[in-house]
């Protein structure tokens, strides 16, 4: 590939990829939005809940939820203080590793996920729709994988 060429791909891949972080502060923001106003849910809040609802025995350790959500070790101890003060989920210790602690999803915490998933479901379709709308390559990019499930 000749220097041009291969500096033509790295804009297209820049430009391309600047798209893609708009589509994802769109989305981010109405999710963002609607939670909040909806359900008094912030959106980090909100996925700690789902993936708790869908764990094991409805508990995740500390760690796993970070990586889970792409934070780290002090914000999702942050989030996680926020649901406990809530009551949505509790801490337990780990009985084989004293030191490690679950975070478990209380009856309180599944029913607000619950209430809030279609406000999250519906949300997001109407969100990659807008962008979609407004951005033949992202509909482009969109269209097949959505098409997937």
């Amino acid at each position: 590939m000749s220097s041009q060429a291969a500096a033509t791909q790295v804009n297209s891949d820049v430009a391309l990829w600047n798209r893609m972080l708009v589509l994802h502060a769109h989305v981010e923001n109405r999710l963002s939005t609607a939670l909040q106003r909806r359900h008094g849910l912030g959106l980090s809040e909100y996925r700690a809940l789902s993936f708790l609802d869908q764990a094991e025995n409805d508990e995740l350790r500390m760690q796993e939820l970070a990586d889970k959500l792409g934070l780290n070790q002090s914000s999702v101890t942050r989030l996680v203080g926020r649901l406990n003060a809530a009551e949505f989920t509790y801490r337990d210790l780990c009985p084989d590793d004293k030191r490690g602690v679950y975070t478990v999803i209380t009856d309180a915490g599944r029913t607000r996920y619950q209430q809030a998933r279609a406000t999250y479901d519906d949300t997001l379709t109407a969100a990659l729709d807008e962008i979609a709308a407004t951005d033949p390559a992202i509909a482009a990019l969109l269209t097949p994988a959505r098409r997937q499930d």
